[in-house]
Order: C-alpha cells, then sequence, then structure tokens
C-alpha cells in the first residue's frame, strides 16, 4: 500500500495523490511530499522500482532498505539522507522485546518512509498531520524530527515497565527466593542489553543529526534532533542504571540462596551434634571386649585386649612415617638391590646412609 501527504504552497492538503503525478510535484522545491510504503501489498520489485526508478535514490541504499537487518544509522548521499531508525514493542506473546526497523529516505521536499511492520511513530505522525496541515509547514526535515521524537517517546513507558518489574523481583526475592526467579532475572538480563544495544545505535544517530552538515536539513532544525538526541541519552543512562540494579539483584538471590544452604547445613550440623555422644556410648559399650566371653569361644574371655588395642591405635598416628618424610628425617640414600658390585663387599637390602 502506497500512501501519499502532498502539502501545496497555500498550506492545502491532498492525500492518495497516484504515484503517476508524483514527479511532476516534486519537480517544483515549494511542494512537501510524504510517501510511505508497507510492503504487505506491494512485491519487492516494485517497491525497487519506485525508490529508484521514480525517486531516484542511490540503489545502495535501497538494497539496505529491503533487506532489514541493520541497526540504525545514517548515511550521507549528497542530495538525500538514508536514516534506519528501530520502534521499539514488548512482544507478550514470546515475552521479548522487539525492536522493528524503520528505513527513511530524505530530499529537500521529499520523505519517503518504508516499514515491514506498522509503526506506532508513523502512524502518530501521520494522523496529526492530516488533523493539523501546519505541522507540515516545515519541510520533511521536521517531519523527520517529529517521527523521531515519537520513536524515543515509545521507549520510555518499556523502560518503566521494566523498572517495576525489577522492584517485584527484589520483592520476591527478600520474601521467598524460589528458584524460578533466577530465571526471571536472566531474562530482565537480556532484554536490558536489547534495549541498550538499540538505544546506543539510535543515540549516535541522532547526534549525527544534531551536529553533522546535511544539504537536506536546515541549520534551524538541528536544534530539534539535539533535543531529541538528549531524551535518548538519558534514556541510555537509565537503561545502564537498571542492568546494574539487574546485576545486584542476581547477587542479591545468589547470596540469599547460599545462606538458605547455609541454615540448611546448620541444622543438620545440630542435629549431628545432639546424637554423636548417643551413637558414641551406644558404639562403645556395644563391643565385645565387656562382655564375658565372645560368642566363638565361650570357653574364653577377652576382655584384657580392650587397653592393648586401645594403646596400639592411639600410637598409630605419630608413628607412621611416610617415603616422601624420609629426606626430611636426614636420610639422604635408600639401596634396595643386594647385588655387591666388583671389588666391594655387599651391601644388605634396605640399608640407610645417614648424611
Amino acid at each position: 500500500m502506497i500512501r501519499t501527504i502532498v502539502r501545496q504552497p497555500d498550506g492545502t492538503l491532498q492525500t492518495d495523490v497516484p504515484v503517476m503525478e508524483l514527479p511532476g510535484l516534486l519537480s517544483r522545491p515549494e511542494i512537501t511530499v510524504w510517501i510511505d510504503l508497507d510492503p504487505h501489498e506491494l512485491e519487492e520489485r516494485e517497491v525497487e522500482r519506485l525508490l529508484q526508478e521514480q525517486f531516484q535514490f542511490h540503489p545502495l541504499a535501497v538494497d539496505d532498505a529491503l533487506r532489514e537487518t541493520h541497526m540504525p544509522r545514517v548515511d550521507d548521499w549528497h542530495d538525500a539522507l538514508y536514516v534506519v531508525l528501530h520502534s521499539v514493542r514488548f512482544d507478550h506473546s514470546t515475552r521479548r522485546i522487539h525492536t522493528p526497523e524503520l528505513d527513511i529516505f530524505l530530499r529537500k521536499n521529499l520523505l519517503v518512509t518504508y516499514h515491514v511492520e506498522a509503526i506506532p511513530a508513523v502512524e502518530a505522525v501521520m494522523s496529526v498531520v492530516i488533523r493539523d496541515a501546519q505541522r507540515m509547514s516545515n519541510g520533511p526535515d521536521n517531519l523527520l524530527y517529529q517521527i523521531c521524537d515519537h520513536i524515543v517517546a515509545e521507549y520510555m513507558p518499556l523502560a518503566e515497565q521494566l523498572d517495576d518489574w525489577i522492584d517485584e523481583i527484589e520483592h520476591a526475592i527478600l520474601t521467598d527466593p524460589s528458584p524460578h526467579l533466577l530465571t526471571r532475572i536472566l531474562r530482565q538480563k537480556r532484554r536490558l542489553i536489547r534495549l541498550r544495544r538499540s538505544l546506543s545505535a539510535l543515540r549516535e544517530v541522532f547526534n549525527k543529526l544534531a551536529r553533522d552538515n546535511y544539504a537536506v536539513i536546515d541549520a534551524s532544525d538541528r536544534v530539534y534532533f539535539r533535543d531529541v538526541y538528549d531524551h535518548t541519552v538519558r534514556l541510555y543512562d537509565i537503561v545502564e542504571s537498571m542492568r546494574d540494579l539487574v546485576s545486584g539483584t542476581l547477587d542479591t538471590y545468589l547470596s540469599m540462596t547460599s545462606n538458605r544452604t547455609n541454615e540448611v547445613m546448620k541444622t543438620l550440623t545440630i542435629t549431628s551434634v545432639i546424637f554423636m555422644p548417643i551413637s558414641f556410648l551406644t558404639s562403645f559399650f556395644g563391643m565385645n571386649f565387656f562382655a564375658d566371653e565372645f560368642a566363638l569361644h565361650p570357653d574364653r574371655s577377652f576382655a584384657w585386649l580392650f587397653w592393648p588395642g586401645l594403646l596400639l591405635t592411639a600410637s598409630l598416628p605419630p608413628g607412621h612415617v611416610s617415603l616422601d618424610e624420609i629426606p626430611a628425617l636426614g636420610v639422604t640414600d635408600i639401596t634396595t638391590s643386594a647385588i655387591p658390585l666388583r671389588g666391594t663387599s655387599p651391601r644388605p637390602a634396605g640399608f640407610l646412609v645417614q648424611s
């Protein structure tokens, strides 16, 4: 579908002007034309023909617009500007942030908007222009500013919604830190990363539009783009602070989970300490050393073996010396072979030489 709005020099508006009449209108610099292309009712070849042959835009810019895979940016083609913007909306079905692309071609008296999905900013500005023709009196570069301003305004409600969700997660962590909260925290982190990436690119676009010299943008209109740039910077800072907040929320969740684990271990330790004396008594006095006789030898009593066994067990740890500790005791050589060398006396196996 092709929607057109033409502003005549006397201030009157014409809508739905046939495409074949547009070249004659564009030859008059005092006339402002806005064309909105919706590819749902147009084939890609027809859109490409209109942009290249009818409006004489550069083939590379047209090819970029038809691909729909670009981050926000500005390309200067001397007599025209190619601008890529990202709108934003929250998809409730997938619970993800979606950033549909808006491609804009700008000339001195022509504005062309191309988008695959519906862009609320385009619809809002177009409806305002139709109601008030004065909104189109400052040229197509001012229309570009109005679209940019509406797009940036779409990010603020989403940022506020994300901030409310982060507050809910923080409250849930302090009251009931259940495992599903980790999924919610990581989902919020991914959303903020997506939002930050889009705002970062938009910030660079508006900075260029506000500071660089373009033939199709009046110097008096740069101040408007500077205002949009300031709003974008403020939004970017808000998203950055929320990213830090989510990181702190994740640390709080892990700390709360660790504290709960410590409480469980504390309970288990207390229970073990309570039952340890009982277990010691039952195992100590349940030994057969204190019985009158062993079950296997009813005619013999072995109670006297208890004390030697206890002394032997107690002496094992101090008397144990591993092979790694032998050098520390001053032993410098160990000869395990009992085969004598020629001209020497045989040395017994295991003979130790003290240093």
